[in-house]
């Protein structure tokens, strides 16, 4: 798997609203690379560039794509485990919100903010919303990554447990907060366990 790549960037171009390809020479080997339109302004041809890499494979292509720090890859990659979003999808939020926007917009169920990438209307952006604040509970909404208020919890988990609160009815409040008083360990039944107890008192 490719992590990052250091090299001259020989091509550019526009491949739809969110995403621009871009071809990395590193020693005479081209890279072909997605980025974010974002990502891509700051990419001179001629350059050199070093870029951060997510590796994704499908049964009929592998596909590589670039970020500007690691951060913004641990991003693409929380994006990703989210139900319904896609690279594209992942990397048109990305080209709006950087990681440390997107980390406050979730923390702050700001659904007004999601409706600004496009294709997202009310609906999808509740429903992103929810998905994400399971998956981003854990990280500091100063600074992906930064070590502060991290869970060593799997973002799967967390994701699975919220998952199964919101089938049950409760609000995306009530999961939040149950979400975060749960113990860093354990199986999503486990978890979930813990969190139908914390929650029973408030219904």
């Amino acid at each position: 798997m490719i992590a990052s790549l250091r090299g001259v960037v020989t091509e550019r171009k526009a491949v739809g609203e969110a995403s621009v390809e871009i071809v990395v020479d590193v020693a005479g080997v081209g890279y072909r690379l997605v980025v974010a339109p974002r990502t891509a302004t700051g990419l001179q041809l001629g350059h050199e560039a070093f870029l951060a890499v997510y590796t994704h494979v499908r049964e009929s292509a592998i596909t590589l794509y670039g970020f500007t720090s690691s951060e913004e890859r641990t991003a693409f990659e929380l994006l990703l485990g989210a139900h319904g979003v896609g690279p594209g999808l992942a990397l048109a939020i990305l080209s709006i919100h950087d990681p440390h926007e997107l980390a406050q917009v979730i923390a702050n169920g700001n659904l007004d903010a999601l409706k600004l990438v496009p294709g997202v209307g009310q609906k999808t952006a509740a429903r992103l919303l929810l998905e994400l604040q399971a998956r981003f509970d854990y990280l500091s909404v100063d600074g992906i990554g930064s070590g502060t208020g991290q869970s060593d919890r799997s973002p799967s988990v967390t994701s699975e447990v919220a998952d199964a609160l919101a089938q049950l009815g409760y609000a995306p409040d009530e999961v939040r907060t149950a979400v975060r008083a749960l113990p860093d360990e354990g199986s999503v039944e486990e978890l979930l366990r813990l969190a139908l107890r914390s929650l029973a008192p408030r219904r």
